[in-house]
């Protein structure tokens, strides 16, 4: 059943939704309605070009242990020549700006970072409830990725790379400085084969919600 969200600052039950996780439709991406939407494990995730918001809550989450992130061994190889430079929150604004543009994701159907949920991205960003990770190679910009930060986890919302590895590190630089500061968990929202070979697991939403609780 897929909810039609209205001016209320509310979700239905995400055990009501569509086996995809699709629980509601329309509504706004104010600062409220989404930390209300991620402290819930919601999602908004839908083509801009369509412009109706979509709200997923998939009960099988797909995540990352910040302490047992996998590190293969050509990419020790990569951080121990030390070819990048990671930091946090340096420049968000352009983190969220290449992650559409990056490989002309922006022209391809179904594109879901458009000019409004950067623009609500960068108002989370300045309220303190957005992190960006920037990689940088002899001073260029050329990786990174953004997400919420909520307590001790971090729900991530898009990457990109403009060099080979430069994603990689930037998700590596992560889980590591989370593990090292009490992270419990990077939310990877859907799989792939590129985010499971580097440690992502499924747990229920159940499990989720406790530790998103625990905080």
């Amino acid at each position: 059943m897929v909810f039609k969200l209205d001016n209320r600052i509310a979700f239905p039950d995400p055990h009501l939704g569509e086996p995809d996780g699709l629980i509601a439709i329309g509504g706004d991406l104010s600062a409220e309605r989404l930390l209300l939407a991620y402290c819930n494990g919601i999602f908004p995730w839908y083509s801009f070009k369509n412009e109706t918001i979509m709200w997923f809550c998939p009960m099988e989450r797909f995540v990352i242990f910040p302490e047992k992130v996998r590190i293969s061994h050509s990419m020790r190889n990569v951080l121990n020549k030390n070819i990048f430079t990671c930091t946090i929150n340096k420049d968000f604004a352009a983190v969220i700006q290449n992650c559409p543009t990056a490989d002309g994701r922006c022209e391809l159907d179904g594109a879901w970072l458009g000019p409004d949920m950067i623009s609500a991205y960068k108002h989370l960003h300045d309220i303190g409830f957005a992190t960006s990770v920037e990689v940088w190679h002899d001073g260029q910009l050329v990786g990174g990725l953004y997400g919420v930060t909520i307590g001790h986890c971090f729900f991530g919302e898009s990457m990109f790379s403009l060099e080979p590895n430069a994603s990689k590190t930037a998700l590596i630089f992560l889980a590591q400085t989370m593990a090292a500061h009490g992270g419990q968990l990077i939310d990877c929202q859907f799989e792939t084969e590129h985010l499971k070979s580097m440690g992502g697991e499924k747990i229920s939403y159940e499990r989720y919600m406790e530790i998103l609780k625990s905080d």
